[in-house]
């Protein structure tokens, strides 16, 4: 039976602001280099008005792991929905008009609550790293509520976003979303999100896992730390029994693709990377657009490593429709 999404996410409604850093401005804001890090409103505006002598903004738009990882699939051709929280403010507009205008679903067309949506701040470095500072606002409150069932029913994947493990609500959301899935035999999949997710809320993504999701996406120092190992592949027979299938990315070398039979090494794409905000996210969009639309995961791998490659090499965590299309063309054939 055709379903009618690909993909039914659930994850944090942001609205990025991306702006360029040195070194020497995140040591002397004790802003940690290369991580997610969770901020009040206050701090969040106490950076922006450091970074005011810095440089200008660079870009500002709708984000979000999960929310650019179905934006992506969509962009590719594929079908998908977004379930989030934001509020009735111009950040909230801004989110869902552009989650519009690019085709995807959500829960967020109707009336939505007071309150302020949620921000981050992406400040980049001259070595492309990406370190973020986030103000979830109202997104942290995103809760079951949020879920449509009929919606995950209609869905060949959902995909959690590991950035809820750190919030009660969100956490027992993605819980709730795995297991709707499981009851109505739609396949699960989840990405850890970021190392520091691992390293604090450890035991709160293994309740996120359950006994076990059928898809696993993570980068190598997530799977290590996450399984106590010291090396990709240990860390890949580590992970096994609790998932069907994995993708573990290696940034500059490549990835690791596990279909649960075969493990396939997918080559790096070389480029001069200048902003690796949203890489992972690409990945997953791209992958999870491959296996739905009847690729294997080798093919898939390829296409997500060229896409991750492709958008490393400019600025910002998406790119434009239609260089979708040319490396849906060039990759797969299509």
């Amino acid at each position: 039976m055709t379903k009618k999404y690909d993909v039914y996410a659930l994850g944090n409604a942001l609205v990025d602001t991306e702006i360029e850093v040195s070194d020497a401005f995140l040591q002397r804001m004790e802003v940690g280099k290369g991580l997610m890090t969770l901020v009040d409103e206050a701090r969040q505006a106490e950076l922006i008005e450091a970074l005011a002598n810095e440089a200008e903004p660079r870009k500002q738009t709708s984000g979000g792991s999960a929310c650019n990882t179905v934006v992506a699939t969509r962009y590719f051709g594929g079908n998908s929905y977004y379930a989030c929280k934001v509020a009735d403010d111009a950040t909230g507009t801004i989110f869902v008009d552009d989650l519009t205008a690019a085709g995807v679903d959500t829960n967020m067309n109707g009336p939505r609550d007071a309150g302020v949506s949620g921000k981050c701040l992406v400040m980049l470095t001259p070595d492309a790293e990406r370190t973020m500072n986030t103000y979830l606002g109202i997104s942290s409150q995103v809760s079951d509520a949020e879920l449509d069932e009929a919606a995950i029913a209609a869905s060949q994947y959902v995909y959690l976003e590991g950035y809820l493990v750190s919030g009660d609500s969100s956490r027992a959301a993605a819980i709730k979303l795995r297991q709707l899935a499981e009851k109505n035999d739609v396949k699960t999949s989840l990405t850890f999100s970021d190392p520091a997710m691992v390293q604090f809320f450890k035991d709160g993504l293994n309740e996120m896992l359950g006994e076990r999701v059928d898809l696993l996406f993570c980068n190598e120092a997530e799977a290590t730390s996450f399984t106590d190992t010291d090396n990709v592949d240990a860390a890949l027979e580590a992970l096994k029994p609790r998932c069907g299938s994995a993708v573990i990315t290696l940034g500059a070398d490549g990835a690791l693709v596990w279909d649960g039979e075969q493990t396939h090494r997918i080559d790096p794409v070389p480029v001069k990377a200048i902003d690796s905000n949203g890489a992972g996210d690409m990945f997953a969009g791209a992958f999870l657009y491959a296996i739905t639309h009847g690729h294997d995961f080798a093919a898939a791998g390829k296409l997500a490593s060229a896409a991750a490659a492709r958008l490393v090499s400019e600025f910002g965590p998406r790119l434009p429709a239609e260089a979708h299309q040319e490396l849906r063309n060039a990759i797969l054939g299509e």
